[in-house]
């Protein structure tokens, strides 16, 4: 029981999503830094530590993970009626960002495991000595026993730890837990669905009950009980949602935002899943009556971008990026994705641009693979060997990829000037691949 449960928690405390499960994209990623920013301030943390990862994952859900990452899941953010609950819950997690959990969760975690080995070794002389085996099981037994105990005290008192540190931080922050409340109410509904026969301690989270108590206790005391989220968030979330819902469950847009809803937002959502079900040509022209309305839009002309792209008409998708760029220059997923349509029409003369906008791209976000991949294009178009395999050692090693990223990052360095810029960059990548494939 020790080691499933062990498993579990690790799961739910601190595995990373895997690539293919992640969401990029800018509108998006703004609306959750939007939403943290005065909470990062209340907690002492620097907002350019913490990194933001979405996760394709309709579950009710986010998560902290090691290096200050914080995984939200598509699913609360679309369940989400209001920015608020969102916030409620990014508190929470920024709890234990701060309070250093993660590292406390792996000390817990090793104290458990050692109190299992411990009853172990002492249940073996004493089934030698009595000739009964059962006597080792029963020792093991009660060891996890003992250690699973240990371990979810120690959870117990971390998640308890994060709620105070959340509801505080959304007071300095000037917003009513209210929102919290009503997520961990749809939560604990949600959980009595799935967990009827389940042990309630065997959880990565205290009872939801005792969690609900607490927040209701803060509320009943707080100064901004009844204050409503600011309309700005409420639009920011709105839109996010809306996103989502087009991209992610198209089908379902109609059901809803039925045809009375004539939001922004709702009018966001069918756009997008008219793209998504390759209706271009009406998706377009909603898309340039967005425009026509609200001209300072940026995400406006990277979804009509989007759509020229999914719908084949390359150089007509080049201008929208262009101008979202223009607005948004630190927006790297556009960038990227404007190189990647330079690239595309096999014009020479427009190399230079996409390739500034892949270094661009990456000064912005160094781990953005197709810009990486950008670049390399252009490299290998022109014949640098070099700068294009280093390229692709730089793809390799932010996938993962240790022997890989070994392999390709040695060829660069062959091919690229001993002591250049390029060379120690793939020596940097070569020893740190072979560093960690030693140790894996």
């Amino acid at each position: 029981m020790l080691a499933a449960l062990i498993g579990f928690l690790s799961v739910a405390h601190a595995e990373p999503a895997t690539a293919k499960n992640l969401i990029r994209d800018t509108e998006i990623e703004n609306a959750v830094r939007v939403f943290m920013a005065p909470l990062m301030n209340a907690a002492g943390l620097d907002p350019f530590a913490v990194k933001i990862h979405i996760v394709n994952d309709p579950a009710l859900n986010a998560f902290v993970s090691n290096g200050q990452q914080v995984f939200i899941h598509t699913g609360l953010l679309v369940r989400a009626e209001g920015p608020l609950e969102v916030i409620g819950v990014l508190a929470h997690e920024l709890g234990h960002v701060a309070g250093g959990h993660l590292a406390r969760f792996s000390e817990g975690l090793e104290r458990a495991q050692n109190t299992s080995i411990a009853a172990l070794l002492l249940g073996i002389p004493a089934a030698i000595l009595t000739g009964r085996a059962d006597a080792a099981a029963a020792a093991t037994a009660l060891g996890q026993q003992i250690g699973v105990r240990s371990l979810l005290a120690y959870t117990r008192e971390m998640e308890q730890s994060a709620d105070q540190a959340g509801v505080n931080y959304m007071e300095e922050a000037g917003y009513s837990s209210e929102g919290l409340l009503k997520f961990m109410r749809l939560l604990k509904k949600e959980q009595a669905l799935v967990s009827a026969n389940r042990n309630p301690y065997i959880q990565t989270h205290p009872l939801t009950e005792d969690r609900i108590r607490f927040i209701q206790g803060h509320i009943g005391r707080s100064a901004l009980t009844g204050k409503p989220a600011p309309a700005d968030l409420i639009y920011i979330h709105n839109r996010a949602r809306a996103k989502l819902i087009g991209y992610l469950t198209p089908e379902q847009v109609d059901k809803i935002y039925n045809p009375a809803d004539q939001s922004q937002p709702a009018r966001y959502a069918r756009i997008i899943a008219a793209m998504q079900s390759q209706q271009f040509d009406t998706a377009i022209t909603k898309v340039d009556a967005e425009i026509a309305a609200t001209p300072d839009d940026v995400f406006l002309y990277e979804l009509k971008g989007d759509i020229l792209r999914n719908a084949g008409r390359v150089r007509e998708a080049i201008e929208p990026y262009r101008k979202a760029v223009e607005m948004l220059p630190w927006a790297s997923l556009i960038r990227s994705a404007l190189a990647q349509m330079l690239l595309e029409t096999h014009d020479t003369r427009l190399e230079d641009e996409a390739l500034d906008n892949a270094i661009q791209a990456l000064r912005y976000d160094e781990d953005l693979i197709s810009a990486y991949r950008a670049k390399g294009t252009v490299y290998e178009r022109r014949g640098d060997r070099g700068q294009a395999v280093l390229a692709q050692a730089e793809v390799a090693s932010r996938q993962g990829d240790k022997k890989r990223a070994a392999e390709i990052s040695g060829r660069a360095m062959a091919l690229l000037p001993e002591g250049t810029a390029g060379w120690l960059r793939a020596q940097d990548i070569n020893i740190h691949a072979i560093r960690k494939e030693k140790d894996s």
